[in-house]
């Protein structure tokens, strides 16, 4: 048996190939399928089943292609209600692939058709669980998605079913059973999930707060409720798309390799509706780029801000990019449901200079530079970090202005006076930075090296740090 866990960082998501004499599953693939099934092909097996913990929200799964490239059954718990081709398993009910077997255990509370996967290995043996978004390493899923999509449903509801899912399904399991959950640490569908991505479940009986002995459903409903935030509004619109179909990713990888001459690229953004999505990193941004471009950089924490930022997916968007970096980009964004790239800009920024086109830039200082500045005038600092991390530490003169609802942060914002805007590193900064002055704030200046830059200059004084109670 072999079992290999596909993580992937940007997402905090983690797919998983299981093989076992010349057959596979995949439980949970990315929208681009053809690394599992090159992976298969290379092994001499035949991938079997397309195992789905749940319709997943932050992401646009693989399922669909996967299926149709391989035959494969793509199988849901009870309750799912797919709009394709799919096995709705019974609970209990035992999937034999190779010389292993899966049992389907039916774990409601983060969505009601969230399911668990048991697997036993050659001899009977329980020896892995995988979670999805049920349980994960140091937290649980948050039970508040699901009511975004089916209105009758209540977080406290939810929260009732995911407790009595833990408690009666996954704690009575044996504690060498390893744990394989579907997000690790920067996921916005679990409060304060750990770094690590795998973890026996007797340890997490000993130190996951959601698993201790003695805890009561009201505490539960309680304890899971307090800190969540409202998810990104691009999580139902993911949802849906997981539950009725998607274009396949062939279609969407041709829609967006056009290749765009920089008079070809101006044309496309006066004619359309089209984004001009910059991915290009934060500072390179900063010393140029097309007037009116987003800047969300490709290395990052690209697609849930992307997620964040855009709210149609169906959202046209012209692309500039580093050269040879464009089909990257345009998968990664497919990955979270934005399928209409329409082009992208050939040769890149440079292209675009070199032909004469107009430019533009934002300013970016050091830390030693805004408290220079501070000095001599009256200035203003926005921190546009989440608010648990600017309750958990700030400067002391800084005003939060949360990039996450930037449409609330902005009408904090004086378009008459200048502004010191940082994150905590300098790659949410240049979002919030370069949203704004599209739309004509053109008194803000980026801080390099953010919050972590601030604090260690010397030059400002900083709140006592407080452990955060949610990461979201």
């Amino acid at each position: 048996m072999k079992i290999e866990q596909i993580y992937t960082g940007c997402l905090a998501q983690g797919a998983y190939y299981i093989e076992s004499d010349g057959e596979a599953v995949v439980i949970d693939p990315l929208r681009e399928v053809e690394p599992y099934i090159q992976k298969a092909a290379r092994n001499g097996a035949t991938i079997k089943y397309v195992l789905e913990t749940h319709f997943h929200a932050d992401f646009v799964s693989g399922h669909l292609d996967l299926a149709k490239k391989t035959g494969a059954t793509i199988v849901y718990g009870p309750t799912a209600k797919p709009g394709f081709a799919a096995h709705v398993a019974t609970d209990g009910e035992v999937l034999k692939v190779g010389k292993v077997t899966f049992k389907v255990m039916h774990t409601p509370g983060h969505t009601m058709e969230s399911t668990c996967y048991l697997l036993a290995d050659e001899s009977g043996k329980d020896t892995g669980i995988f979670t999805g978004d049920t349980l994960f390493i140091g937290d649980v899923g948050r039970p508040d998605l699901a009511q975004k999509v089916i209105a009758a449903l209540t977080q406290e509801k939810l929260a009732a079913h995911l407790y009595e899912s833990l408690q009666y399904k996954i704690m009575p399991l044996a504690d060498d059973i390893v744990v394989y959950p579907a997000h690790g640490a920067g996921s916005a569908c679990g409060k304060n999930m750990s770094k690590e991505t795998t973890d026996t479940l007797g340890h997490q009986k000993a130190t996951n707060y959601a698993l201790r002995k003695g805890l009561t459903k009201e505490q539960f409903i309680q304890e899971v409720l307090t800190g969540l935030t409202p998810p990104p509004a691009y999580f139902p619109l993911n949802v849906l798309m997981n539950i009725k179909g998607y274009d396949s990713i062939d279609e969407v990888l041709q829609r967006g390799r056009h290749e765009l001459t920089p008079d070809a690229f101006e044309a496309a953004a006066n004619e359309t509706n089209a984004l001009i999505l910059d991915t290009r990193d934060a500072q390179v941004f900063a010393k140029g780029f097309i007037p009116n471009a987003i800047n969300i950089g490709i290395d990052g924490s690209f697609a849930p801000w992307v997620g964040t930022m855009i709210p149609d997916v169906k959202q046209e968007i012209l692309l500039v990019a580093e050269p040879g970096r464009e089909e990257e980009v345009i998968t990664r964004l497919a990955r979270v449901g934005y399928d209409f790239t329409i082009g992208y800009l050939k040769g890149g920024f440079d292209a675009w200079k070199a032909a004469g086109k107009e430019t533009d830039t934002i300013t970016s200082v050091t830390a030693d530079e805004v408290a220079d500045a501070l000095k001599k005038n009256d200035m203003h600092i926005l921190d546009v970090r989440k608010k648990s991390e600017y309750d958990s530490e700030h400067v002391v003169a800084a005003e939060n202005a949360p990039l996450d609802y930037i449409n609330d942060s902005m009408l904090l914002v004086d378009k008459s006076k200048q502004y010191f805007v940082h994150c905590a590193g300098g790659y949410r900064s240049m979002i919030f930075i370069s949203v704004l002055k599209a739309r004509g704030y053109n008194n803000l200046v980026d801080v390099k090296g953010g919050f972590k830059a601030l604090k260690e200059s010397g030059n400002f004084k900083i709140t006592d740090y407080v452990c955060p109670t949610t990461l979201l």
